[in-house]
């Protein structure tokens, strides 16, 4: 279902260690200015008391009544029946806090709670790349549709989600798309994260210059790219290590779930420094046991953040073909293509769609 022009509003939040953002969104488009909150991580009863208070302010401000509570929260969590459970960033949450019971107990409204990859990769799916490539399919007179996506955040940590025809697989546990538990090629002891996050990126960058005060990302993607001085071999050093890492990881997903994927989080704001590099690794080899290089995947990786790369995407070799034994010809697609894209929403806002659709879909199936 199309849910761009509904009239339903859903109430979300941005939840970070820091700051709680609250929200509404109808028809997909926020409709209030944000309500920002201090989440007082390290009390329960206030930071319980900051949400309860946040969405209070929304519901206020919005015109009618709310159809739902729809939203992303760290995990790890029994999302399902939305308890949180032991948190990081958020230490208050200790031992299961059944957040979700909570608020519709609070509210009158259901309540849907889910991780931001996982929502991230909904609302790109459903208003993001996915729909914007196969528009380009079509305007190119390609038969070709994208029907399967899968969406990455790159930041404080690695997270994931993926969707098949706009509906996200969870898992039986809710555990589906836990991509940064995958092996790390660069430290196979180690889980993937370690080499894909902002540590992993400031980590790589000290290991090279031996400097003791190390930079944020976003000052090493300005050294990397000249506006800032300090040592360029070091800065790029530190993406580079970060994009193997995460075309390696890509690879192993895209085995299984076979989609598109598109790439969102804090550190998309650097892909011109690594989003080649991925697809490179993407399109790079895997040996038989006696030595013999093979294609690591079945389809060819394009960069769909580069116009002629994506102008070779969307042009498949195809040609017409008789049916044995019949007078019919068919189309027969000689080529398997996906892609690699940064965010077409922002993450913030891809997860707020993502957050708004999953209510949604969610109320209408009951």
């Amino acid at each position: 279902m199309d849910y761009s022009n509904d009239e339903r509003t859903v109430m979300t939040l941005d939840a970070g260690g820091t700051n709680f953002v609250f929200s509404a969104i109808q028809a997909e488009n926020e409709i209030i200015e944000p309500v920002r909150l201090p989440a007082k991580a390290d009390n329960l009863d206030q930071c319980l008391e900051t949400i309860i208070q946040g969405f209070s302010l929304v519901e206020e401000r919005i015109p009618g009544t709310a159809a739902a509570i729809s939203f992303a929260f760290p995990g790890p969590a029994d999302y399902p029946n939305g308890i949180i459970g032991d948190l990081g960033n958020l230490p208050a949450f200790r031992g299961g806090v059944a957040l979700g019971p909570m608020l519709e107990e609070q509210f009158g409204l259901p309540v849907f709670i889910n991780n931001d990859g996982d929502l991230f990769a909904l609302g790109e799916s459903v208003a993001g790349l996915l729909p914007e490539i196969n528009q380009k399919l079509v305007e190119v007179s390609s038969p070709k549709r994208y029907h399967n996506l899968i969406g990455i955040t790159l930041g404080t940590g690695f997270g994931c989600g993926i969707v098949n025809r706009n509906v996200l697989l969870r898992g039986d546990n809710s555990a589906g798309g836990e991509i940064w538990l995958m092996r790390s090629k660069l430290h196979n002891a180690c889980f993937a994260e370690e080499d894909v996050s902002i540590r992993s990126v400031k980590r790589v960058f000290q290991e090279e210059t031996g400097d003791t005060a190390v930079p944020e990302p976003r000052e090493i993607y300005e050294i990397a790219t000249g506006v800032r001085q300090g040592s360029k071999h070091a800065a790029l050093k530190a993406f580079d290590a970060l994009a193997e890492s995460v075309g390696d990881a890509l690879a192993n997903t895209v085995t299984l779930a076979d989609g598109l994927v598109v790439i969102g989080g804090g550190l998309a704001g650097a892909a011109p420094l690594f989003l080649n590099r991925i697809v490179d690794e993407m399109n790079g080899h895997i040996d038989t046991i006696s030595g013999q290089p093979v294609p690591r995947l079945v389809s060819t990786v394009h960069n769909l953040d580069d116009a002629e790369d994506t102008s070779r995407f969307l042009h498949a070799r195809t040609k017409e073909i008789s049916v044995p034994r019949s007078a019919k010809r068919v189309i027969y697609n000689m080529e398997k293509k996906t892609g690699v894209g940064t965010s077409r929403l922002g993450t913030s806002r891809a997860v707020g769609i993502g957050a708004y659709v999953f209510a949604l879909q969610h109320i209408d199936s009951q």
